[in-house]
């Protein structure tokens, strides 16, 4: 059984999503706001988050950022709203699926389940620290450190660093890490993991040569 956090200013909207979601085994909780959620997350941990954008005193994404700051639950997004540049935004601040209303339930418990299988995947990958020089990548811990300084990354860099030093020294195309990053049914392009390759080379300093441009093919991590 899973914790689920589902904020959305309709009640509606939150009472069809707890039925699902507790019909497929799962414990729900609800926030009418993104400052209930954000308030309710510093109290304790949550397995995933539904979140809706548009609401009340604070929005989905500034409340995501926040929520991000103290943990790292993977975050499904809600939005009447289907426009490029939201669902960009919204991976690039980590969120792990994106969701246009009206939707179906099925589908969202769907995503949930598939969501949280990732979730569970990614802390179970090597367990050991893997040094490359002056940069060394704990996986269960998921800190990295450059020289011996912590370094902070989003949800999203994280899970690409692990996964391109996971697969080293491989070739690995655009499609092939929207596919096994972010997973099915990707609402985006290439651009998000260009934005995100950009933002990670950044992180890593003297390192960032480590991640390697393959022109017309992808990126790989050279050991």
């Amino acid at each position: 059984m899973s914790k689920i956090l589902v904020v959305d200013d309709e009640a509606k909207i939150r009472a069809v999503i707890r039925e699902y979601a507790e019909f497929n085994g799962h414990e729900v909780f609800e926030a009418s706001d993104g400052m209930n959620a954000v308030s309710m997350c510093r109290e304790q941990r949550f397995d995933i988050i539904i979140m809706d954008i548009m609401m009340p005193r604070y929005d989905g994404f500034s409340a995501c950022k926040e929520i991000k700051k103290t943990q790292s639950a993977p975050v499904i997004m809600l939005s009447a709203r289907g426009e490029e540049y939201d669902k960009l935004f919204g991976f690039e601040l980590g969120i792990d699926d994106y969701i246009v209303k009206p939707f179906s339930p099925k589908e969202l418990m769907a995503r949930v389940n598939a969501v949280l299988q990732r979730s569970v995947a990614r802390g179970d990958q090597q367990p050991e620290t893997l040094s490359f020089s002056g940069l060394e990548i704990n996986m269960t811990a998921r800190t990295v450190t450059v020289d011996g300084e912590k370094v902070e990354l989003t949800p999203k860099e994280y899970d690409m660093l692990f996964y391109l030093v996971q697969n080293r020294n491989i070739a690995l195309s655009r499609d092939k890490l929207l596919s096994d990053i972010w997973g099915y049914d990707f609402y985006g392009d290439d651009r998000t993991i260009d934005t995100h390759i950009k933002n990670l080379r950044n992180n890593l300093g003297p390192y960032r040569d480590r991640i390697v441009t393959l022109r017309g093919v992808g990126y790989k991590f050279e050991a």
